[in-house]
């Protein structure tokens, strides 16, 4: 597997995770914005491993 894609699920994966525990209320205490700043750093993350894939070596 390359490191572009372990990043990517790495991040979809502390992502989900932090989103669900905020919504069942375990960590209220984290705000929104970094959430939504996991939320873009996996797409990001996605975007750049589909690039990836897609190019020739």
């Amino acid at each position: 597997m390359k490191p572009t894609t372990t990043i990517f699920f790495l991040l979809l994966g502390v992502t989900i995770t932090f989103w669900v525990l905020r919504g069942i209320g375990l960590l209220t205490f984290v705000p929104g914005g970094v959430v939504w700043l996991l939320i873009f750093l996996s797409v990001g993350a996605g975007v750049v491993d589909m690039v990836q894939k897609t190019r020739r070596w």
